[in-house]
């Protein structure tokens, strides 16, 4: 099996043509057609754990395959299969309906009702036929899945079928039990006899169980107990609760931002080991797991709904950071992870998940994010414990990070597995020069040494309300410096926008991309040249109308249909939105917002990964990217964060102050944000016009309507 951090060559589409479902979770999801069957030969299955535990469960009734007529998820881990089949060839009309309810959740459970709607009662025969192949996650998404390279055995009993895979000292399984007893149960098929009255119907349930290392984990959903009272969808109602009220006039925003807060609850992860702290995995179907990198923004970015999805995460990272050297993971002391993968985990712990530690941006990105949640006023015992941690981040950064000591953190993998680009445009040719030729490591990224400019400056502030002066000025020496060196080797004069990064000869890397958008984001840019930047990011050759394209139009090695060399990734855009307001540019930042809101709308109100960087005005919706995974977090969280732009929200809690200074976008005259969590209270804004209106702010914090962003430096 190919290590899943570097494959770089074509990916299995989904069939979009004709409809797949996914529902989602955890670390279990499922793709199905809209008539629910799951079919050999595709992507499709029942997966737990990076494995795909059920690879065909196709339904037929009297011989027939039943016509898909709708697919209704009302959740985002169930959906309802509604098909029609005929009592016998021939007949012009169905009168039978059959009705597939599906739950999704440490397995899978599937109540099928079979509904006649004739008067006479009618015999049916029932086929379910079943079969797994074990397939990695990645086999199947790369298309490689075919014969199983391990052993399959199969057993039989009254009730159900069980499989067991092994392969060297890995062992799966899968159990499927059946009620009622079936009529017949074969290899791979069960059968049921059945009639079923005139105007009534006939019900039979299905659990698919796995079995990990001979343990078989029973589903969420059991048959025979009310799904409403399962785990997830109390979970998902407590979310939906806490999640802040939003109202506005604008056409679209309420269902984006509902949307939005939707997928997000979707994508959470609890770890049985420390079922208190909450993670979010980075997107279905492909990456159902923990990301350092898109955990920590996506988590930055939903500040505004749910701060403990951020200590969740903080805490969790701060779990698995590196402790050792390991060139095969590229692991290295103080390093946050790259991605976790289940594979060949011998549990349901994420403790027993392997690492792959190889990313430049994660470890700057977990002290930006303990420094954000400080500011916000939340959690303090809990954030003062992962100091130490925030302390190990910040040596690997000055240790591993910056091999070569010149203040810049530069990524280059230990071995031909790991990964050749290592920020967050990670794909082998995401980082080109300006006449697309691509570069090679060890490369210094604009947006990690942004990233790194603003974890010193939140580790000074940590010092400086500590009383630590020499702490306070170290890391404030180190914060300055870094801004001076980088406006200098970075800046590209004759150009007029930053180097995308610095190659192993410190030559600048010249093309003009979207990075630089990030680097507005953490304030590192001088103010001289903000403008000349924000004029750059909205030029046509960058802005497509629906969002920031990742590399310019007029640079060598565009593709608007590339991963990272021409596309439009919504929470890219939605960070340069946030940069652009930081240093004033609020009519910059509204273009951007209303682009990506129009393209979420024309999208059905939810934001994909990516989509084409085609400009807006050759179609009159975004045109979408074959493998983008649906619901992805921060693509989900990008909203959030453009509603805190529009807000221009600033929560600096220890020093006893909030910046405020909403600006709507034009076609918006009225919003109200209900519910947000800011030092442990509800906050609730509602701007209307030019007047805003501030309730549930603490007595002890100082409300700033200022509409410039609070300087952090110190």
């Amino acid at each position: 099996m190919s290590d899943p951090w570097t494959y770089s060559g074509k990916v299995t589409v989904l069939d979009q043509a004709s409809g797949v479902v996914t529902l989602v979770d955890e670390s279990t999801f499922a793709i199905s057609g809209l008539a629910g069957d799951m079919v050999v030969g595709s992507a499709q299955g029942l997966f737990v754990r990076d494995t795909r535990i059920l690879s065909r469960m196709e339904l037929r009734v009297n011989g027939a395959r039943p016509e898909a007529l709708a697919a209704v998820t009302d959740d985002p881990f169930s959906a309802t299969f509604v098909s029609r089949c005929r009592p016998r060839p021939g007949l012009a009309d169905s009168t039978l309906m059959v009705f597939r309810a599906r739950y999704v959740g440490q397995g899978m459970r599937e109540d099928l009702v079979i509904r006649n709607f004739g008067d006479e009662p009618t015999f049916c025969s029932i086929e379910l036929f079943v079969d797994s192949d074990f397939a990695d996650l990645f086999a199947v998404k790369e298309g490689r899945a075919g014969d199983p390279d391990g052993a399959i055995t199969r057993e039989m009993h009254a009730t159900g079928i069980s499989l067991s895979y092994r392969r060297g000292a890995v062992n799966r399984g899968m159990a499927l039990e059946f009620s009622p007893t079936p009529s017949a149960v074969a290899e791979d098929m069960v059968s049921f006899e059945i009639i079923v009255p005139a105007h009534g119907e006939w019900k039979a349930c299905t659990e698919v169980h796995p079995v990990i290392e001979g343990k078989t984990i029973d589903p969420r959903y059991l048959c025979g107990q009310p799904v409403d009272r399962a785990a997830p969808a109390e979970r998902l109602a407590r979310w939906r609760r806490q999640v802040p009220q939003v109202e506005s006039d604008h056409e679209g925003l309420e269902d984006v931002l509902t949307r939005s807060a939707e997928d997000l609850g979707a994508l959470r992860i609890f770890d049985p080991d420390f079922p208190e702290r909450v993670v979010v995995a980075a997107g279905a179907p492909w990456f159902m797991t923990v990301f350092g990198r898109d955990s920590l923004i996506t988590s930055w970015m939903a500040l505004l709904v749910d701060p403990d999805l951020a200590l969740g995460v903080l805490q969790t990272l701060a779990r698995f950071q590196g402790q050792d050297i390991d060139p095969r993971s590229d692991e290295q002391p103080g390093r946050i992870l790259h991605e976790m993968r289940f594979g060949e985990a011998p549990s349901l712990s994420l403790g027993g998940g392997s690492i792959y530690y190889g990313t430049a941006d994660a470890t700057p990105l977990f002290v930006m994010l303990l420094g954000e949640l400080r500011r916000w006023g939340l959690a303090r015992e809990a954030v003062e414990e992962l100091l130490p941690n925030a302390e190990r981040a910040l040596e690997w950064i000055e240790r591993f990070g910056d091999v070569d000591g010149d203040g810049y953190v530069e990524y280059h993998r230990a071995t031909d597995r790991g990964l050749v680009n290592q920020g967050w445009k990670d794909s082998w040719d995401g980082i080109r020069y300006a006449d697309g030729s691509v570069a090679t490591a060890p490369i210094a990224l604009c947006e990690v040494q942004a990233y790194v400019y603003s974890a010193y400056l939140a580790r000074a502030h940590f010092a400086q309300e500590a009383g630590d002066h020499a702490t306070f000025d170290r890391y404030r020496a180190k914060a300055t410096q870094l801004k001076t060196d980088f406006n200098r080797d970075f800046w590209l004069e004759e150009k007029g926008w930053f180097a995308v990064g610095l190659d192993h000869d410190k030559r600048p890397i010249d093309s003009l991309t979207s990075n630089v958008g990030h680097c507005l984001w953490t304030g590192i840019v001088d103010d001289d040249k903000a403008k000349i930047v924000a004029d750059k990011l909205l030029a046509p050759e960058m802005f497509s109308g629906w969002g920031v394209r990742t590399l310019a139009t007029s640079m060598g090695g565009y593709n608007p249909i590339s991963y990272h060399c021409g596309s439009v990734w919504p929470h890219d855009t939605a960070i340069v939105a946030a940069g652009l307001s930081r240093y004033g540019y609020s009519d910059h930042a509204e273009r951007l917002i209303n682009g990506l809101l129009d393209a979420a709308m024309k999208l059905g109100g939810r934001l994909p990964e990516l989509f084409s960087g085609l400009d807006r005005g050759e179609l009159s919706a975004p045109v979408g990217y074959p493998t983008s995974c649906s619901p992805q977090a921060w693509s989900a969280a990008s909203p959030l964060l453009c509603l805190r732009t529009i807000l221009r929200l600033d929560p600096w809690v220890p020093y006893g102050q909030t910046w405020l200074a909403p600006k709507l976008p034009a076609g918006m005259h009225y919003l109200k944000v209900q519910g947000i969590p800011l030092a442990g209270s509800r906050v609730t804004v509602e701007v209307e016009g030019d007047d805003v209106e501030v309730t549930g702010l603490p007595a002890e914090i100082e409300l700033v309507q200022d509409p410039r962003h609070p300087s952090t430096s110190v």
